[in-house]
């Protein structure tokens, strides 16, 4: 088949563009910028075009897949559509390759890139060869190398029955996958541009989870407050703590810190479980992890300690800083935060103070809010800013900087002996190269 991918940089699609590779199809695809991930997939033979135009759909195309972020105005979409060429969204093309396999969905609003790769890696080393399509780069998953900073890929290509994804509740996208394990690591309030209400995000999370089979499971942690209230089901409920005794084997063999990461290593054991992997296996999968592409990555350690990170949520940020609290209790600890999204920030603004007047860090950067492209309301960007954000929380290690100033306002702000965490999901990893 011939397969265009309309939004070909995103880690998602990006991903799904690499299964099909992988599979013999021709592929090509477009994005309206250039980024690591295009050139990694121009790396890999994909015929890929900056820019969005009619030109770029061909009569001969079998299947257009399209980013959720693109609009029914997309002139190749559109024209896609006038050609009658079957046209999908990413998350419906993904939807119909989960009918297909025995699919393990990981769902949640934090630490599922985590918490699928780390079960991916363990059936990996059981001998399960599963397809993985995962939201983050995972360096085991590319001997070639990927996409600069850090090599790896989002994607294995397995020979198996076994397919282990990330399923995203944005514009509930999870609702198109048809999983036999779901993996729920939590429910927060999140994505609250489209959802408008904590209680429609609750929803959509139990409306995925019921769309298990009958001889289906649920991992779920009993800790999290809003863990589902099911009641009866058909299918088994397996419900992961802290406090079980399991707890304490995995925060002694993980080397990524925070309890977070030990909930996740929990998750996996339970998957083993279901899946009859001896424990053994799992706990020597758990013991060699040693974290993912931005989430926690320490780059740079001695002196200088610098690490990355995707966080992005109030509750990711308080995680992640407690962690590193917990890694470098005697160090000091500077972080860099860029917000990700004004929508976010908007809906989260009360949470966000919250979480940076009581942060457990020496000091705190807030730099400008890093605008999503067709998630954003002109409304919206005139009401919230960072340093809006930065003098509410009237904290005076808490400091805004504006983006173009940064880089020196940093480098005069660190020092030698310091721990740098550069934290925000949008374009602030290219801070880490300055370090």
């Amino acid at each position: 088949m011939k397969i265009h991918f309309i939004g070909i940089g995103g880690i998602g699609v990006s991903a799904l563009a690499q299964y099909y590779l992988a599979k013999g199809h021709t592929v090509s695809g477009s994005d309206l910028a250039a980024s690591e991930i295009t050139d990694f997939m121009q790396q890999k033979g994909v015929g890929v075009i900056i820019g969005n135009s009619a030109d770029n759909i061909k009569q001969d195309f079998d299947l257009v897949v399209y980013s959720p972020a693109v609009k029914e105005t997309n002139p190749e979409l559109a024209k896609a559509k006038e050609l009658g060429i079957k046209a999908q969204s990413y998350p419906e093309a993904l939807g119909d390759l989960t009918k297909e396999y025995y699919t393990i969905a990981v769902a949640g609003a934090h630490g599922k890139s985590t918490t699928t790769t780390m079960i991916a890696l363990a059936l990996t080393r059981a001998g399960c060869d599963p397809t993985v399509i995962v939201g983050t780069r995972v360096k085991e998953f590319s001997a070639q190398g990927g996409p600069a900073s850090g090599g790896g890929s989002n994607f294995r290509a397995g020979k198996s029955k076994f397919l282990v994804i990330e399923a995203c509740e944005y514009d509930s996208s999870f609702l198109h996958y048809q999983p036999h394990i779901v993996v729920l690591t939590n429910i927060d309030k999140e994505h609250l541009d489209y959802f408008k209400t904590f209680a429609n995000v609750k929803k959509a999370f139990k409306d995925f989870i019921v769309r298990l089979p009958n001889d289906g499971f649920l991992v779920f942690d009993k800790d999290d407050k809003y863990a589902p209230k099911l009641g009866k089901t058909k299918f088994k409920a397996v419900g992961i703590s802290l406090k079980q005794k399991d707890s304490a084997k995995v925060r002694k063999i993980l080397k990524v810190p925070g309890k977070h990461n030990v909930a996740h290593g929990l998750a996996v054991l339970a998957v083993g479980k279901i899946l009859n992997i001896p424990e053994k296996i799992v706990l020597e999968s758990l013991a060699e992890f040693r974290g993912t592409w931005r989430r926690f990555e320490i780059l740079k350690e001695g002196k200088l300690t610098v690490i990355s990170d995707y966080g992005h949520h109030p509750n990711e940020i308080m995680a992640t800083l407690q962690a590193a609290c917990e890694k470098y209790p005697k160090k000091r600890i500077l972080c860099v935060f860029q917000p990700h999204q004004h929508q976010r920030t908007y809906y989260l603004f009360n949470d966000f103070v919250k979480v940076f007047r009581s942060a457990p860090v020496d000091s705190i950067i807030l730099t400008d809010i890093y605008d999503v492209a067709g998630r954003e309301t002109k409304k919206i960007n005139q009401e919230v800013s960072s340093e809006e954000l930065a003098n509410k929380i009237n904290r005076k290690n808490v400091i805004y900087c504006a983006t173009n100033d940064l880089e020196n306002f940093v480098k005069e702000k660190v020092k030698d002996t310091d721990v740098l965490i550069v934290m925000g999901a949008g374009d602030i990893y290219h801070l880490v190269e300055k370090f």
